[in-house]
């Protein structure tokens, strides 16, 4: 059994808003997972120093879209997700393998994207890209799919759908219902392109009165992505189906944010807050955008850091049924140690998130295995270094990361 003391630890913050945040305090790790918050090892294999910095779960991006790997045609951009492991994100979820150059959004056929998803999944879904935990293959919903379908889906490992190329003029005709219904039955998650048209100009406009009467289990992008439904749709969205997560992402229009989170925050219901970043497409590759959108949540928002850290966490991650996000016993020892970079007047990352300063991220482990070692190269350093003892398995080699493209 390999063991791992995290030890000075100026503040661990659980990626569960019900919990309150530790200071000083240790964190212990056994073959990957945690095994203890606050125990000592008489004889760990290695030690990591926290330096007084902040450990907080890896972020957790519920809304990329993957292609080939590291190589995303929407930017023509090669290591976009080792970056985002660099920007503190441990694991994503598909929204849609959407960017294949060539693919015809007015052609797509159950056949198709039935078969983009079982590709995806057992290609850059299997590889884990620089270490990421990428949930890859998530089928498109279109018209005239059946249940053997879904059945295929199911044999795959397929988890996650999304309704964003479909016809919502046959709305009426209950077929994206039963799409629910066998989503359910099998255990999948349906995600919704909500707002005006997507990128490609395909979509549909999905308000009120098409989410509503759909009922996903993830709201996407409510706040835009690029834009969102008018203001009153936005409000109906969120009190009519109580049970829905909601999901905000860096491609959000900042206003309608806001109006999302004064809602939630309004009905006691921030735990149904959701984050990711619509990335790569027509927003960029943004490696920190999930700091980003934390920063924003708790700086302009008005959402308390702790809650901010959740949605970007745990509340993600349990949306999509992933079992990382939350630092607990058992838990996959996915964590980031970061803290305020010179400069700042925080003392520490939560502090940061309120200030709306951008923390610096020492290392990041991925069940428990450190692939960003002290320093980060997308964030400036934090004020304070980490530094490790004993033998430390060496991080992913940027030769490793991608897997996609030749």
């Amino acid at each position: 059994m390999t063991t791992l003391l995290v030890e000075d630890i100026g503040l661990l913050v659980h990626g569960d808003a019900a919990l309150t945040p530790l200071r000083d305090t240790t964190l212990l790790i056994e073959d990957g997972r945690i095994a203890g918050i606050g125990v000592d090892h008489p004889h760990p294999d290695r030690v990591v120093s926290a330096g007084g910095l902040t450990v907080m779960p890896g972020l957790v991006d519920g809304h990329v879209h993957p292609t080939f790997g590291e190589w995303t045609p929407a930017q023509n951009s090669v290591g976009w997700i080792g970056n985002y492991l660099q920007g503190g994100t441990t694991s994503m979820v598909s929204a849609g393998e959407l960017h294949i150059p060539g693919l015809d959004f007015g052609a797509l056929t159950p056949e198709l994207v039935l078969s983009i998803a079982i590709t995806s999944k057992h290609t850059t879904g299997r590889s884990r890209p620089s270490g990421v935990k990428v949930n890859a293959g998530t089928m498109l919903l279109v018209p005239g799919m059946t249940e053997e379908h879904f059945d295929r889906a199911q044999r795959e490992g397929i988890e996650h759908l999304k309704f964003i190329f479909y016809d919502w003029n046959r709305l009426g005709d209950g077929e994206a219902q039963r799409y629910v219904s066998w989503a359910h039955e099998r255990g999948m998650t349906v995600k919704m392109h909500t707002g005006g048209v997507s990128r490609s100009g395909s979509s549909r406009v999905a308000g009120r009165d098409v989410v509503v009467a759909v009922k996903p289990d993830i709201v996407g992008h409510i706040s835009g992505g690029p834009i969102p439904a008018p203001d009153d749709d936005i409000t109906a969205i969120i009190a009519d189906l109580p049970s829905a997560s909601v999901e905000v992402c860096s491609s959000m229009n900042y206003r309608a944010t806001k109006l999302v989170a004064e809602q939630l925050t309004a009905r006691g219901e921030l735990g149904r807050l959701t984050l990711g970043t619509d990335t790569p497409g027509g927003t960029g590759v943004i490696p920190r955008g999930m700091l980003r959108n934390i920063c924003f949540l708790a700086s302009i928002c008005g959402v308390e850091p702790v809650a901010a850290v959740a949605a970007a966490t745990g509340q993600t991650a349990t949306a999509h049924g992933l079992d990382t996000g939350i630092l607990a016993e058992g838990r996959p020892a996915d964590l980031l140690i970061l803290g305020p970079i010179t400069g700042s007047t925080a003392g520490d990352a939560l502090e940061c998130f309120a200030l709306g300063d951008l923390p610096g991220i020492a290392s990041v482990l991925v069940d428990g295995v450190p692939l960003v070692k002290t320093r980060s190269e997308q964030t400036p350093p934090p004020s304070r270094a980490v530094s490790w003892r004993g033998e430390v398995a060496p991080p992913v080699p940027a030769g490793a990361r991608g897997t996609g493209c030749c």
